[in-house]
């Protein structure tokens, strides 16, 4: 789901706004390319995270859901819902951190803004790196070790 708010109502740039909402920074070297995630459990997943863009005087916001890592090759990265009550709620809290209601029409008080929540285009290119990057930083058991050479 993707949330689309005025730069003017973050009041702070997106990282400091994402991070005092309770998002944590990731890094991916091999793509160079930054996003957010925040953790639903204990473990690594499942996890929600969001991409941001900017785009003059709006800033973007693409969240979605990691159910899991990919187990098999030629799966998607994480199997990832892009809607659902989980995206659809933690929207809903981004949103009234920014101080916007919940309805896409600009009200009083609201600067204007208009809210627009769109289900992002699929990209097989992200996923095909991460799951290249997986098969790179998974270590080979000693078998493998002593017979692939």
């Amino acid at each position: 789901m993707k949330l689309t708010v005025n730069r003017e109502q973050l009041n702070e740039t997106p990282d400091n706004f994402l991070r005092r909402a309770g998002w944590g920074l990731i890094h991916d070297r091999r793509r160079n390319v930054s996003s957010f995630v925040k953790r639903l459990g204990d473990g690594f997943y499942p996890r929600l995270h969001l991409y941001y863009d900017e785009a003059g005087d709006q800033v973007i916001f693409n969240m979605h859901l990691d159910q899991k890592q990919a187990s098999y090759e030629g799966s998607h990265m994480h199997n990832a819902e892009y809607d659902g009550e989980v995206v659809a709620a933690e929207i809903e809290k981004l949103r009234s951190l920014v101080g916007q209601a919940a309805s896409n029409k600009p009200e009083a008080g609201n600067s204007g803004a208009v809210v627009s929540i769109k289900r992002p285009s699929y990209s097989h290119a992200d996923f095909e790196a991460d799951i290249a990057e997986i098969k790179a930083a998974q270590p080979k058991s000693w078998w493998r070790r002593l017979f692939d050479r």
